[in-house]
């Protein structure tokens, strides 16, 4: 039976591929890829001519079995575009559906945009949440960012260019005047590290382009106040009887009962 090795690669550059990885790469008989492309020219650049076969999103269900197959025979690579696979990429399927099968799995480990933009956000990681790509909708988006507000631990986000800057508006509105470190094209040549306020990073990318990652300041510790939950219950009944919206009825009963966005959101649903 063979083993699937779950390979790192780099998040922009090459030269940061490891030795084991390399090796691997030229020792196992499949290479499944997000983008075959993609990893065809990483191979070429390594003098590495592998099989290569592709595994993302659109393909997983139908492709995981045929790799089940493959793996009873010969050893097979998992790779995504850039960084850890099944990290905001395809590949968790492959990998429980073959631990389920008893097939080994090993990882070779690598680059990782998350700890690499947190290692030069200077908020530490002790502790730290990883979030991922926020929702594309406004609407989702800022749901998302209330359940966040009160978070102690560092946020991390992955952003495209197309929406970064509609992202940097919501932590605003939403998350407030906190530090933040935004990350652009981590390892590669036009590589920026921005820090500042969210207001403060959407005068500077004023026309964003590459790759985003985010990092936000957690939650400052409250003030030594109890929380009125029956208090923001009643109050949050009232204004949605007046017809309030649920947006503006937490806006308002936040502060006065010492209760977080997200504390808020769940009473007014279970109204």
């Amino acid at each position: 039976m063979g083993t699937l090795y779950v390979v790192t690669t780099p998040i922009g550059n090459l030269e940061d591929l490891t030795l084991r990885a390399m090796r691997i790469l030229s020792e196992v008989g499949l290479v499944a890829a997000e983008d075959t492309r993609q990893s065809r020219k990483l191979l070429t650049h390594l003098g590495i001519s592998k099989r290569l076969v592709s595994y993302n999103q659109h393909n997983a269900a139908a492709r995981t079995p045929r790799l089940l197959e493959t793996l009873l025979t010969e050893d097979v690579a998992l790779v995504t575009d850039a960084g850890v696979p099944a990290i905001s990429d395809p590949g968790a399927d492959l990998v429980r559906a073959a631990a389920e099968q008893g097939i080994n799995v090993i990882a070779i480990p690598g680059p990782s945009a998350v700890t690499t933009a947190l290692s030069v956000s200077g908020m530490g990681g002790d502790t730290f949440r990883f979030v991922g790509f926020p929702p594309r909708a406004k609407k989702a988006r800022r749901e998302l960012l209330t359940t966040l507000e009160a978070e102690p631990s560092t946020l991390v986000f992955f952003e495209s260019p197309h929406r970064v800057r509609a992202t940097l508006e919501d932590f605003a509105a939403v998350l407030g005047d906190r530090t933040i470190a935004v990350c652009r094209e981590l390892t590669k040549l036009h590589e920026e590290i921005f820090r500042g306020t969210s207001a403060e990073a959407l005068a500077h990318f004023d026309n964003p382009r590459g790759e985003f990652v985010i990092v936000v300041h957690g939650a400052p510790p409250r003030a030594n106040v109890e929380p009125d939950e029956d208090g923001a219950r009643a109050a949050l009944a009232t204004l949605k009887a007046q017809g309030q919206t649920r947006r503006d009825a937490v806006a308002q009963v936040t502060d006065a009962f010492a209760v977080s966005k997200r504390e808020a959101y769940k009473l007014w649903l279970e109204i």
